[in-house]
């Protein structure tokens, strides 16, 4: 940026009004071809540009430059924090530059405050329309059980009890997507404190693999590991927490898998990490929304959620929320028709190295 300080523009203002000085003087000089006019030249040209150059030097200083000094005094202000000192300016500083810095770069933090406003605006319209689809299926199922029951069908044994049951399950589906807002709630305020300790991967997984047997088996998945560890495969993390993002990929893995597929579970040595990927053989993902996936009760194509169970439509958010906080990263591959590869990144245990793993 230029140079706009009150003695270069007072020295360039100067030396106009010199010059346009001189040249009057030569065109006096031309037109009256009076020698006086060159006495008068280089004695009233410099007298003229030191009268200029600090008569225009005070009114920059004294009644322009004050000005712009205490606009860019009071962007400054409102722009740095509250404890931070005051920012100490000489008289000899470009002002005007300083002050156009600082109103760009205002107007641009402005600009992506207001931006960032849209975005959250419109991603809490989509949130509440998505809560609110989310529970108004059960609701409305449990209201037509229960009007249905009121009708005369609590009197009838071969209506009541499955109605019941039914209306158990809607229930049930309404506590799981409570319960996981809640879960995503704590996890973005930092609320929930992970709670560190060694644990062995394989142990857990096995663990997780017991308790969705029975899913798997009806639709004949086979729960599997990438390869036979011998040894654990030790981490440091919450294994609370972990557990869980090990059962939601994996039932969101049974979910979407193929009838008679396999879900697959590798882990492999990423220097000071452990890389456990979760495979199966199911319907995949498609390109254009693999992005996505993550994000709260995104749902992608119709055909890949038609016929695949309720759910909270929250799993993979908590799951994505989960390894953030233990400053890790994840991420998914997919293939159409072939099935989708999720992998999170876990710290090796701190005391040895991770054996066994491939």
């Amino acid at each position: 940026m230029k140079d706009t300080s009150p003695r270069k523009l007072a020295m360039i203002t100067a030396l106009v009004v010199c010059i346009t000085f001189a040249a009057f003087l030569l065109l006096v000089d031309f037109l009256t071809d009076d020698m006086i006019a060159w006495f008068f030249y280089p004695a009233g040209s410099l007298l003229i540009f030191a009268v200029s150059f600090f008569l225009f030097h005070y009114i920059l200083n004294h009644f322009i430059y004050d000005k712009i000094r205490l606009i860019y005094k009071t962007i400054h202000d409102l722009k740095a924090p509250r404890d931070r000192k005051h920012k100490q300016l000489n008289k000899s500083s470009d002002m005007i530059s300083l002050a156009n810095e600082e109103v760009m770069a205002w107007a641009s933090d402005k600009t992506k405050e207001i931006e960032s406003l849209k975005k959250t605006e419109a991603y809490r319209r989509e949130f509440l329309g998505n809560v609110s689809h989310e529970l108004k299926t059960p609701i409305f199922n449990i209201q037509g059980y229960v009007l249905t029951l009121l009708d005369g069908g609590l009197d009838d044994p071969a209506i009541n009890r499955n109605y019941l049951l039914r209306t158990e399950k809607s229930i049930n589906r309404m506590i799981s997507i409570v319960e996981d807002l809640e879960t995503i709630s704590r996890l973005e305020s930092g609320e929930m404190t992970l709670k560190y300790s060694q644990f062995d991967m394989v142990a857990l997984v096995r663990e997780v693999m017991e308790m969705l047997e029975m899913d798997a088996a009806q639709k004949s998945i086979r729960l599997m590991f990438g390869r036979t560890y011998d040894s654990p495969v030790m981490v440091f993390a919450d294994r609370q927490n972990i557990q869980q993002v090990v059962i939601n990929l994996m039932v969101n893995a049974i979910k979407y898998g193929t009838e008679g597929g396999r879900v697959k579970v590798s882990f492999f040595d990423m220097d000071d990490r452990v890389l456990t990927e979760v495979t199966d053989s199911g319907i995949g993902i498609p390109r254009e929304d693999l992005p996505r996936v993550f994000e709260r009760f995104y749902r992608g194509e119709k055909s890949r959620t038609r016929n695949r169970g309720g759910g909270s439509g929250l799993g993979l958010a908590i799951v994505k929320h989960i390894i953030e906080a233990h400053r890790q990263t994840i991420n998914v591959r997919s293939t159409l028709g072939v099935g989708s590869t999720f992998a999170f990144t876990l710290q090796k245990e701190k005391s040895a190295p991770a054996a066994g793993i491939a």
